[in-house]
């Protein structure tokens, strides 16, 4: 374990962090696909985690 000092933390970018659940839902993803995510992560996931994970549908034109 390390100790991290309150003036040694960098103010850079957050990780944002969303709620399974509502990201299945904008990304209008399938109950399996949801339970998946919800397996791999718990309820909530950074950003990236979500986005690498889940699925995306090809846009045909």
């Amino acid at each position: 374990m390390q100790r991290v000092e309150p003036n040694n933390v960098g103010t850079g970018t957050t990780t944002r962090v969303w709620s399974v659940k509502d990201f299945s839902k904008r990304r209008r993803l399938k109950e399996e696909e949801e339970a998946r995510l919800l397996k791999l992560f718990g309820p909530f996931a950074s950003a990236s985690e979500l986005l690498h994970n889940a699925p995306r549908e090809p846009r045909w034109r």
